[in-house]
Order: structure tokens, then C-alpha cells, then sequence
């Protein structure tokens, strides 16, 4: 079923016919409406085969959704918070967008290595020598 394309960012848009939504019943409050209409949407999106994001942008969405991937790299995020279609076609698009920006982010910088001040460092051996003597004093007596 061929939806509206979802527009990620100025960079990523994920045409329209790559994501395919299947409705289901869901459970929870509804009254009569739960048990006769499927208001549930399960939203599949085959990320390994996509061409719409890049290389790095995919191992990221993987790593991200876990479990929600399959073993063919289909992601498939389901939707049931509300208790009409629409709104939780919107929720599982909402979630699948944010999922692909949080994939997008550039790595963080890498770490810096730091020395410790020469003050940190001779707090730290003032305090090794005092607990030593304090151990010491813990000894037997010597025999002078």
C-alpha cells in the first residue's frame, strides 16, 4: 500500500512505496470499537534494502531498533497508543522518523586524552602515604 513519502530531514526522504502498513486489532480501552475495528497499525519498513538512506545511517537504525529489526532487515514498529487509524499511522511515522534522525546524528567527537595536574597527582601520593602510615600504626609493636 503506497503512502504519502515521509520527509526525515532536507537530506532524507523515504519515498512513499517503501513503507507498508498493516492494520490490526488492538487490546485496551475502546469499548465495542476495540473488538470490531482494526485501529492498530504495524508499519514495516525493510531498512537493509532501502535507498533512500545511506550506508552509515542504516547500521545506526539497526543497532537502534533492536529487537524490531528482522533477520532480513525489515524494521516493524507498531502502533496502538490510540484508538483511531489515523492517529496511530501518524504515531508509528512519528516514531519511525525519529528513529532514522537519532541514526543521522554525527558521531560524537573523540575523547581527548588529559594528564592529571601536578596538583591532583601529589594530593593523591600525600594521601597513599598517609594512609600507609596509618596501616603501619596498625602493627604489632617492634622490639627496640
Amino acid at each position: 500500500m503506497a503512502s504519502n513519502p515521509l520527509v526525515i530531514n532536507n537530506r532524507i526522504t523515504i519515498a512513499g512505496w517503501e513503507l507498508t502498513e498493516q492494520f490490526v486489532l488492538a487490546g485496551g480501552p475502546g469499548g465495542q470499537n476495540v473488538n470490531k475495528v482494526s485501529t492498530a497499525v504495524q508499519l514495516f519498513y525493510d531498512i537493509m534494502n532501502t535507498p533512500s538512506l545511506p550506508e552509515r545511517v542504516k547500521e545506526n537504525a539497526i543497532k537502534l531498533a533492536g529487537k524490531r529489526v528482522s533477520k532480513d532487515g525489515v524494521l516493524m514498529i507498531e502502533a496502538n497508543r490510540f484508538r483511531s487509524q489515523d492517529r496511530n499511522r501518524e504515531d508509528a511515522r512519528e516514531r519511525l522518523k525519529e528513529l532514522i534522525l537519532k541514526a543521522a546524528e554525527p558521531p560524537p567527537p573523540p575523547r581527548k586524552k588529559t594528564k592529571p595536574t601536578k596538583g591532583s597527582v601529589e594530593r593523591r601520593l600525600k594521601e597513599k602515604s598517609g594512609r600507609s602510615d596509618v596501616k603501619k600504626m596498625r602493627g604489632r609493636p617492634s622490639g627496640d
